[in-house]
């Protein structure tokens, strides 16, 4: 019986071609992978919760009742409210951690969903996308810890100066997690860029082109992102995305003059016209054409049939 199944099973298709129903099964067992990972580094997590609340609650400047003046008068203090307030505190800071702890998993069970679409030649830069994808994913969240404590004294210095801020766990923690989120997939877009480029759907010099709209949506999109409207905050997290942009620039020229050592029209854009070979070539003399066949002599046409009506009188 599993000799039939194995028989009855269809051939993989060399370039990657399936059926929506495929795709649709290897969507969900990449999904249901990356889950998975993302569930047991959860589990992880919530061992070492202590740990992780500690690192996330150290931008916040503590009240100290013994000094007062401490922080220029500008504190605050974190309390839970209620009985399970604590416990979904830590379930979100165990899940949050689970899946930046998982960013290696993930991203190539989503590199591996998208490579059978590839050509051959292209399917090898997955090592390359693994080895740049975590580490600047990763470099995003480290900034946004490098934010968050001006960002918290931003938005604590709107509250009136005879107050003391009280900040839910809950409250705090999705500020946290946003920008560790969105810092983390925000330098994740250059790289898109760059695979974008390698699979010769943008060239180098029309994301050159883009370079005004893409500072200009680039520094919007850090002003939503970061939720205090202070610059110094939107600025630590333009600027590097900016910076990475150009570098994905520069690599993306450079694939293109590689490819168009190879093939010249490669390196064209959609509206320029590819290159025509107009050189003259000698021609030595004429050639001589054997018939493959003889050739066949066509049946002879009848004589047309002369049909003559007698005369009624």
């Amino acid at each position: 019986m599993s000799k039939l199944s194995k028989a009855s099973k269809a051939p993989k298709d060399p370039e990657g071609r399936m059926a929506l129903a495929d795709h649709l099964r290897e969507l969900r067992n990449r999904v249901v992978k990356s889950v998975l990972v993302i569930v047991v580094f959860t589990i992880v997590a919530l061992i070492f919760h202590k740990h992780i609340e500690s690192v996330l609650l150290k931008p916040i400047p503590q009240c100290d009742p013994d000094d007062p003046t401490k922080y220029g008068g500008r504190c605050a203090q974190v309390s839970t409210v209620g009985l399970t307030a604590g416990f979904n505190w830590m379930l979100k800071v165990a899940l949050t951690a689970g899946v930046v702890a998982a960013v290696p998993v993930w991203l190539y069970q989503l590199w591996a969903f998208v490579a059978p679409g590839l050509h051959k030649h292209e399917r090898k830069y997955t090592m390359i996308f693994m080895a740049c994808g975590a580490p600047l994913f990763l470099a995003g969240v480290g900034c946004a810890f490098l934010v968050m404590p001006t960002t918290v004294e931003v938005l604590i210095s709107f509250a009136p100066t005879e107050t003391t801020p009280i900040l839910p766990p809950d409250d705090y923690f999705d500020i946290a997690t946003r920008m560790v989120l969105v810092f983390g997939l925000a330098f994740e877009f250059p790289l898109l860029l760059v695979m974008l480029n390698v699979v010769g759907m943008v060239t180098g010099k029309r994301l050159l082109g883009w370079w005004r709209g893409m500072v200009m949506a680039i520094t919007v999109f850090a002003a939503f992102a970061t939720p205090s409207a202070e610059p110094v905050s939107m600025l630590v997290m333009a600027a590097p995305i900016w910076a990475l942009y150009f570098v994905a620039v520069g690599i993306a020229l450079f694939n293109d003059k590689r490819r168009a050592r190879r093939n010249p029209d490669l390196a064209l854009d959609d509206e320029e016209a590819s290159h025509l070979d107009l050189s003259v070539q000698s021609v030595s003399g004429p050639e001589a054409v054997e018939a493959s066949a003889a050739p066949v002599a066509s049946a002879p046409v009848p004589a047309a049939r002369h049909e003559q009506m007698d005369d009624i009188t």
